[in-house]
């Protein structure tokens, strides 16, 4: 048997272990831009036409927690004897189970007397004592309150993030960061006003966890382009948006380690939890968990890095640095041995990476010099020279 024939093909998970895969991710962008555009569009005009079922925290009003382990009265039955004592049914749903289970029923504001009213009318539907309901009451000063501290945390949260990126590694991928940040938010809350979620507290806290989530994937891919990028104009070994590739190829198998080990546990909140057995008050939180995650790390792969090269594929440095690559490759250059760049067109790289701010640290650590001795290549000193070159000399 030849050795050939023995020799065998090498296995997918192996290669995501070493990150030797070689997915076309940057070249084939256009159609996840595509695909991310059509979810985004379909889920604007849902939250355009159907709006948010709002929590009792943001909207203001009162929630009646009525008992119903031991009565035969549905969470509809309940419903419409408060409407019938006057109140405007918001929202129900049934929480807990066994002992524990509760119609939980959100109205409108109401007065005083009002409230009363509608907690005995509810009594009566259910066969209980008015006593065993509890209520709980929200002005509409204090959900407005709740929702402007809820926008100030994620504007805080978006500014941080953005200024810490541009900081550590470049402007364009801080641009690149919140693009995916706003299709995370997006899809994430388009979802909500698809299923008729309630937004709570606990969606907002969830919302924060799994943005601050999507930036920690994101700056793994982000890490592993600049270190492949760093040497990248200085050779004619491969484009920008080839390096990038390799770098979110060379990442993906942790991409995909994060994500599962994030999605499990939440999977469990919400289909084991919510699901199976019933504990309504963790649905708000478990939902924007589990379609976080996972749009976080699609958007960490699929649209932040793309977005880098868009960005960097605009500079005319990088612009002359493909056509460069091309021309290597048109002309049968070996790959492994980069050419050496002139000392003119690094110092235009410089200057335009310096008029874009995208300044990679290795092109800073030679300064553009003027004259001739920008050009001139570098000579040794008369104490460099080695002592036998002077003796060879003298004889």
């Amino acid at each position: 048997m030849s050795t050939k024939q023995t020799e065998k093909r090498p296995n997918i998970l192996s290669q995501l272990y070493r990150g030797e895969t070689n997915f076309q991710f940057i070249a084939n962008r256009k159609r996840f831009y595509l695909a991310s555009g059509i979810i985004i569009a379909a889920l604007v005009v849902v939250m355009v036409f159907k709006g948010f079922v709002l929590g009792i925290d943001f909207a203001g009003g009162v929630q009646y927690a009525v008992p119903a382990a031991d009565t035969s009265a549905s969470l509809e039955d309940v419903e419409n004897a408060a409407e019938e004592a006057g109140a405007e049914v918001g929202t129900g749903q049934v929480a807990g189970s066994g002992d524990g289970r509760s119609y939980i029923v959100r109205v409108g504001e109401l007065e005083g007397d009002q409230s009363t009213a509608v907690r005995d009318a509810m009594a009566e539907a259910a066969g209980i004592g008015a006593d065993s309901i509890s209520v709980s009451e929200v002005s509409a000063t204090w959900g407005a309150a709740v929702s402007k501290q809820a926008l100030i945390a994620l504007i805080v949260f978006l500014v941080l993030v953005s200024a810490f990126i541009w900081i550590r590694y470049e402007r364009r991928m801080a641009i690149a960061s919140l693009g995916a940040l706003a299709h995370d938010i997006v899809i994430t809350v388009g979802i909500y006003s698809l299923v008729g979620f309630e937004i709570t507290p606990s969606t907002i806290v969830g919302l924060l966890t799994i943005l601050g989530y999507s930036i920690y994937d994101t700056v793994v891919v982000f890490d592993k382009v600049q270190e492949n990028t760093a040497q990248l104009l200085k050779s004619r070994n491969q484009t920008f948006a080839e390096a990038v590739n390799d770098a979110v190829n060379q990442t993906l198998m942790r991409s995909i380690n994060t994500s599962i080990i994030g999605v499990l546990p939440v999977a469990a909140l919400l289909f084991v939890g919510v699901g199976a057995l019933g504990v309504g008050t963790l649905k708000d939180l478990a939902l924007v968990l589990f379609v976080g995650m996972i749009v976080g790390a699609y958007s960490s792969i699929f649209l932040a890095a793309p977005w880098v090269v868009d960005l960097a594929e605009r500079s005319a440095a990088f612009q002359r640095h493909n056509k460069k690559v091309a021309t290597a490759r048109a002309a049968g250059e070996k790959p492994e041995k980069p050419a050496r760049k002139s000392a003119d067109d690094e110092d235009d790289d410089r200057l335009e990476l310096a008029k874009t701010d995208d300044i990679p640290l290795e092109l800073l650590e030679e300064p553009v010099k003027s004259g001739s001795s920008a050009r001139s290549g570098p000579s040794r000193s008369p104490q460099t020279r080695p002592s036998g070159a002077k003796k060879r000399k003298r004889r």
